[in-house]
């Protein structure tokens, strides 16, 4: 590595055509949908890369969304209004290019992520997620995630929870 990481929207001066991260779904997606996804405004995907370099290192992508509040824990959801749905940040792919792996970029995006929910001027009550995987899913836990009563791949973080642990 030769400079920190710069994290920032997507731009057609990235270089993602060599990003590759172990799985073909997440690496297509990089290089040949998340532009269409933008254009129609679905997502909007945030990349990490050196300070030095335009190449991809990372990235992952935000919308909004909602869960249905009787998936919702029952010890959160009872302080929450007895609406129908709850609004949430969803975070749809989060990947780290296999040579920038097991450098924390991945928890780094993460964080981005949350910061950028707890920043928007919407009401956002938690940023979720569906784990891919049980690696995923152990990954989202280390950062303070909470399964869903409905599956325990599908995680949330009450921006509340983040909100008191920054004071």
């Amino acid at each position: 590595m030769s400079g920190p990481f710069v994290i920032e929207a997507l731009s057609s001066e990235h270089d993602r055509k060599a990003f590759a991260c172990g799985s073909e779904p997440l690496d297509r997606y990089i290089r040949q949908q998340v532009s269409q996804d933008i254009r129609l405004r679905v997502a909007q995907c945030y990349v990490a890369r050196e300070s030095d370099s335009l190449r991809v290192a990372g990235f992952y992508t935000l919308s909004a969304g909602d869960v249905a509040l009787q998936d919702v824990p029952e010890d959160i959801a009872r302080k929450l209004p007895r609406y129908p749905v709850v609004p949430v940040a969803r975070i749809g792919r989060l990947a780290i290019d296999t040579a920038f792996q097991g450098k924390r970029l991945g928890g780094a995006l993460l964080w981005d992520a949350v910061s950028r929910a707890m920043r928007a001027e919407v009401g956002i009550y938690a940023i979720a997620v569906d784990a891919k995987d049980e690696q995923a899913a152990s990954f989202y836990r280390h950062h303070g995630f909470l399964a869903f009563a409905s599956a325990l791949d599908k995680l949330f973080l009450p921006l509340s929870a983040v909100a008191q642990a920054g004071k």
